[in-house]
């Protein structure tokens, strides 16, 4: 058995359909079932069988999942700790982080591509989480109170939210209006935003959700803006922009540890810590002192 046969069976047990497994993988629908096939004939056994919720492994193919996850764990690792020996100031690097801090600190990331010449940065700005363990980023920007303890890193300090609404939401509904009096945007269900459902509760009750979106940040931001309704976003954001007024206090609830990430055996590489040198300063001076 080879690893590259394993790992189609891992992307369909973790996806659970073949065209997730495709997409994770990068090959086609009919690729990943003829791969897939072929496992199942080499080894004499079904190692998936198909229903109506997608692809559930059988007995065999849970065994098979368990091995291909233990050898993945242990290539990745492998990876690691060879990226960590890398002793240049030259090659690949990758950062993940959400658009909303991209945004505010595109002009510290311009000004480290110049500073390092020899570093090819590469950006994901992207809601989506991507997966330092899967090496998807060498680096990771991320909002969590909670960070993995499988990755190390520095709290660089907090971002404030409170709700916002366009100003003329605001002259429609009236200055002196409770929050309940407006109209809501919210996050669609399957984001598990269930914190906003009890806030609305407490501190809204019987406002009206004008819509759901399944969007980014950014998207969030333009529908505020166009006066659909209100939402949280962060102070940084909201405040700056002239069109939006802040209708609510900052809440508890929806502040944000910001926190600059990266694996054990990277911290020592000479570009990630170049990087993490370079944009600690710079974050924490966009956060400001309240922070």
């Amino acid at each position: 058995m080879q690893w590259d046969d394993l790992q189609y069976a891992l992307a369909v047990s973790r996806e659970g359909t073949l065209t997730g497994a495709a997409e994770r993988l990068g090959v086609s629908h009919t690729t990943v079932s003829r791969r897939l096939r072929a496992l199942e004939e080499s080894l004499g056994t079904q190692l998936f069988e198909g229903g109506v919720d997608g692809y559930r492994a059988t007995a065999a193919g849970r065994e098979v999942v368990e091995a291909a996850i233990r050898v993945e764990a242990d290539l990745l690792l492998l990876e690691g700790r060879v990226l960590g020996c890398d002793a240049r100031l030259e090659g690949p690097l990758r950062l993940t982080t959400m658009e909303l801090i991209f945004r505010g600190l595109r002009g510290a990331i311009g000004t480290f591509t110049t500073t390092y010449p020899g570093i090819e940065l590469t950006v994901a700005a992207t809601d989506n989480e991507l997966s330092l363990a899967r090496h998807e980023a060498d680096v990771a920007l991320r909002l969590n109170n909670t960070p993995p303890e499988t990755l190390v890193g520095r709290r660089l300090g907090t971002m404030q939210f409170a709700p916002y609404a366009s100003r003329e939401l605001v002259q429609h509904v009236g200055e002196d209006a409770p929050l309940g009096a407006y109209p809501w945007i919210h996050w669609d269900e399957r984001l598990e935003h269930r914190w906003l459902d009890a806030w609305l509760a407490q501190h809204a009750p019987g406002a009206r959700l004008a819509l759901r979106v399944d969007a980014s940040n950014a998207a969030m931001h333009e529908l505020i803006s166009a006066g659909l309704g209100v939402q949280f976003l962060a102070c940084l954001e909201g405040d700056a922009d002239p069109q939006l007024v802040r209708v609510g206090p900052v809440d508890p609830l929806a502040r944000r540890d910001l926190w600059l990430l990266t694996l054990p055996e990277l911290r020592k590489s000479p570009r990630v810590r170049a990087f993490i040198d370079f944009i600690d300063p710079r974050v924490r001076a966009w956060l400001g002192p309240s922070a």
